[in-house]
């Protein structure tokens, strides 16, 4: 008989969800917008610190409507790093823009400060000043957010932030995807909260956030018939799942402090294997811990690789996952520059494995996962 499965990151919902998403049946409001999505949007800008959100389908909208918010458009720039999930890169492309992939550094696996300057150096001498700075908060950790804004201030680049993944970090006691001009969220079903889909844009300059939530609301003008005069889109995130998302706002401390306990029970249990270790977190940061991740050091690890690890696990029915694979590397974007001296993110894409992390794993399926790390070095040991 299988052993029971054991998922990466499995929703966790907190209990008060189903009152909120009585409210709007008892009331019924079964439709797009309503007194959830503007009770979610309050709530979010209170949880951020940020001064208006929009609530929308996904965190790969909030990315799209916010480059059009820019005026990104055919042929212009971005930069953005290659160590991301490809929802950072694809509304770009949409836009008709080009990518600028630029590497990660090992203090924190987000981009690279050096490599950006480079790069933003080179396109400008090439007379392709980029049109913004993508920052991606990776597994939850906060890439070096001051270096980065001194440098989008020394290069006039306005700064969106894909906090997708950091909901709950902060750097320097603020919190993530409240730096740039616009932050991205993602309430994806394997985030550390979530509304089964769904994502939201932050922004601190009134004119933005309403010129984003008439774009996601099709652009529709303000007229007594349908009219329109710029295309909009569907984007809009619905009263039944920003109910789901106002539950999970109330669980959001304690998911992010479960998560970070998961990751430090792991780095516990783990500590005697020197060929194993995890993600950085810088000082003056913290971290929501979202995934755990380590990196195999195969000089000390006779022999054993991050696949070793995974498909070990895998025959056991529990789910592991490498790295992001980085964008330059994938077919579709191979045709885009790429700045890297150093291939950092290639290197921790080929060593590093994701861990079981959600919120409601019990602490058996923890010492379940462990022991078969350790026996599987055992074993390689012996």
């Amino acid at each position: 008989m299988q052993a029971q499965r054991i998922y990466l990151s499995s929703p966790h919902m907190g209990g008060n969800e189903l009152k909120y998403i009585h409210e709007a049946f008892d009331h019924n409001w079964i439709v797009p917008l309503g007194p959830n999505v503007d009770g979610f949007e309050r709530e979010l800008c209170q949880v951020t610190g940020a001064g208006y959100a929009a609530a929308l389908s996904s965190g790969t909208a909030a990315i799209h409507l916010a480059l059009i918010m820019l005026g990104v458009g055919p042929g212009d720039e971005v930069i953005c790093p290659t160590f991301t999930f490809s929802a950072t890169v694809n509304p770009i492309v949409y836009q008709g823009a080009v990518p600028v992939f630029v590497d990660s550094g090992y203090s924190t696996w987000n981009i690279c400060v050096n490599e950006t300057r480079r790069a933003i150096e080179d396109r400008i001498r090439m007379g392709r000043k980029p049109k913004a700075l993508m920052v991606v908060h990776l597994y939850g950790q906060s890439a070096k957010m001051q270096e980065l804004m001194e440098l989008a201030v020394q290069f006039d680049l306005p700064v969106i932030e894909d906090a997708a993944e950091a909901l709950g970090a902060t750097y320097q006691g603020q919190a993530l995807g409240t730096f740039g001009k616009l932050g991205i969220l993602s309430f994806n079903g394997n985030k550390i909260i979530t509304t089964s889909g769904g994502g939201a844009l932050l922004i601190n300059d009134q004119t933005l956030i309403e010129k984003a939530r008439f774009l996601a609301t099709q652009a529709r003008d303000n007229a007594p018939h349908y009219q329109h005069s710029q295309i909009g889109y569907n984007y809009r995130m619905s009263n039944i799942v920003a109910g789901i998302g106002r539950g999970q706002l109330e669980v959001l401390t304690e998911r992010v402090n479960r998560r970070r306990e998961i990751f430090e029970y792991y780095q516990k249990s783990l500590a005697h294997l020197p060929a194993i270790s995890f993600s950085p977190e810088l000082p003056g940061t913290a971290g929501n811990r979202w995934l755990t991740c380590i990196v195999i050091d195969e000089a000390k690890s006779g022999g054993i690789t991050r696949e070793t690890i995974r498909l070990a696990l895998g025959e056991q029915n529990i789910e592991s996952r490498p790295l992001w694979k980085p964008m330059h590397l994938q077919p579709v974007f191979a045709q885009y520059p790429y700045y890297g001296s150093r291939n950092v993110a290639e290197d921790l894409f080929n060593r590093g494995l994701c861990l079981p992390s959600g919120s409601n794993l019990p602490q058996s399926d923890l010492e379940r996962i462990t022991g078969i790390v350790r026996e599987v070095f055992e074993k390689g040991q012996a």
